[in-house]
């Protein structure tokens, strides 16, 4: 079976009853420049969901934030696909939000460098929270 490297429509964090959650309850930690967000809602309607964000404290041009999440969306459709199997194999949803916090613009090498990094510490940290639920 062929990889599909998707970001399609279902898989964007768009609601903002989830967005507020993630935010409220979700748990957070930092592979510098990126902030990661993440919430386990109790209901299954999707499996994953993520959304990314650049502030515009440092990024007062739309321009520059537009790009800012194009390039870590992009990093992150080609990067995702051991997250999604972990979610798959735990049959457990997942809502996933990317904040960038540097304050100088990223290249694409920089981002496909520290993406995979994300990934890995997000498995990690879903896997010590089964862990500890159980």
């Amino acid at each position: 079976m062929t990889q599909r490297y998707t970001y399609g429509r279902k898989d964007k964090l768009k609601s903002r009853k989830t967005l507020e959650a993630v935010f409220k309850q979700g748990k957070s930690f930092l592979v510098f420049p990126v902030k990661v967000v993440f919430y386990q809602p109790e209901i299954v309607g999707y499996s994953l969901q993520t959304g990314v964000g650049a502030g515009t404290r440092h990024f007062k041009r739309a321009v520059h934030r537009n790009r800012i999440k194009r390039l870590m969306r992009e990093s992150y459709r080609l990067h995702a696909a051991p997250l999604q199997q972990y979610l798959l194999e735990q049959q457990k949803p997942l809502a996933v939000f990317l904040l960038y916090i540097d304050k100088v613009l990223p290249d694409q090498e920089l981002l496909h460098q520290k993406m995979p990094v994300v990934i890995r510490r997000l498995i990690k940290e879903l896997h010590e929270v089964d862990a500890t639920a159980t």
